[in-house]
């Protein structure tokens, strides 16, 4: 059974507690006091520090953009630096060249030097110049190498001559150590022994021969070698331009057959022999005629 409990005027129930409307504000906007009594300027500090965090990201995402932008410039700068700027643009003057030897133009190697001129040398493509440079004729091996900001260190290796063959069809094939033709010349160089030999395709192993024995001749003793001739592998003789015959045979052994050969050159031996035989090294024979 409920019982009306009459309240005087101005109180209000709220589930078993009594409020009056004195203690309601007049308003139903106005601030209220928190209830474990915090002070009432609380939330205006937390707005603050929410705005102001706000305002540090936008900072930070501006630094950020900044810094990606200062990055990209340094970027395109460097790359204009190194593409478009004259500072690294090879320099023809700046190109220094070596080891021409006797029969590699120097025009042609310049020539090729010529058609990278004012390229960037942090692009150039030294293996290409390599390469265009070692298919000059004379050129054995090259190394490029680049001296900054603009230039090149061009060192070549030649193809010195070491045999001139008579060409069928008239003068002169210039041979290196390898059978390759470096040049082509109407009279036998200095130096630079004259080889007759057979010629066609079925000779071959006959040239080899001979160009054995000159790999393996000291350069002093190449030196006094005026001609070399052979019929066949075995067969390969010689004359010194200030000394006797020199009668080699093969090729094989040719580098001891080149030591007893000088020994005997500067022996009592050699003073009046017209023929020296080394090819047997172990049995060297000397001989008048």
């Amino acid at each position: 059974m409920m019982t009306d409990v009459r309240r005087p005027p101005g109180e209000i129930s709220t589930r078993g507690s009594t409020v009056t409307r004195r203690d309601l504000p007049t308003q139903p906007w106005a601030p209220v006091a928190s209830p474990a009594g915090l002070p009432a300027n609380v939330t205006t500090r937390v707005s603050e520090r929410l705005q102001e965090k706000a305002r540090a990201r936008s900072r930070l995402r501006w630094r950020t953009v900044a810094r990606r932008a200062g990055y990209a410039a340094v970027v395109a700068f460097l790359a204009w630096l190194a593409v478009l700027s004259p500072l690294f643009a090879l320099e023809a003057d700046s190109v220094e060249v070596s080891g021409f030897g006797t029969v590699v133009d120097e025009a042609a190697v310049r020539a090729v030097i010529a058609q990278h001129e004012g390229s960037s040398l942090v692009l150039l493509n030294v293996e290409h110049v390599r390469n265009q440079l070692t298919d000059v004729p004379g050129v054995r091996e090259v190394v490029v190498e680049r001296v900054w900001p603009a230039g090149l260190i061009v060192t070549l290796t030649s193809r010195e001559p070491v045999a001139a063959i008579p060409d069928p069809a008239g003068g002169l094939v210039l041979v290196d150590d390898e059978g390759v033709e470096v040049a082509r010349s109407v009279a036998v160089p200095d130096n630079v022994p004259l080889i007759t030999v057979p010629v066609g395709p079925d000779h071959v192993r006959v040239l080899e021969a001979v160009l054995r024995v000159v790999r393996e001749l000291p350069a002093t003793l190449l030196e006094r070698v005026e001609g070399i001739r052979a019929d066949t592998e075995d067969s390969v003789q010689f004359t010194l331009r200030d000394g006797p015959q020199v009668e080699w045979g093969s090729a094989e052994q040719s580098a001891l057959k080149a030591e007893v050969l000088q020994v005997l050159l500067e022996s009592d031996r050699a003073a009046g022999a017209d023929v020296i035989d080394v090819s047997a090294p172990t049995l060297p024979i000397t001989r008048s005629e």
